[in-house]
């Protein structure tokens, strides 16, 4: 194996452990919530192995990774800029129905 491919491959297991992490972080997190709580950190996450995975994809030409990763990205994306427009003008995100009783 080339001196390149062991970079690249350490590219991709870098991006496969931060992809991985997020559902650690989503997982203490709920847990210190007692209850389902995915925090900021996990999109920024889940963007960043993303993008780091799917530049190690691109440079295996491998287009079914290629597709997933970069679908993946525009999905965390989207959450980002809905928490930040929610932290902006908390009433420009619709409220849950109250619980009928």
């Amino acid at each position: 194996m080339s001196t390149t491919e062991i970079i690249w491959v350490g590219i991709g297991f870098l991006g496969q452990g931060l992809f991985f992490g997020r559902w650690v972080v989503q997982w203490l997190a709920s847990e210190k919530h007692a209850e389902s709580h995915v925090p900021i950190a996990f999109w920024y996450m889940s963007l960043v192995g993303g993008l780091i995975t799917l530049a190690y994809a691109i440079y295996r030409k491998d287009p079914v990774f290629i597709a997933g990763q970069s679908i993946g990205a525009f999905v965390y994306i989207r959450n980002l800029a809905l928490i930040s427009r929610s932290a902006r003008d908390p009433d420009a995100v619709e409220s849950p129905p109250a619980p009928k009783r």
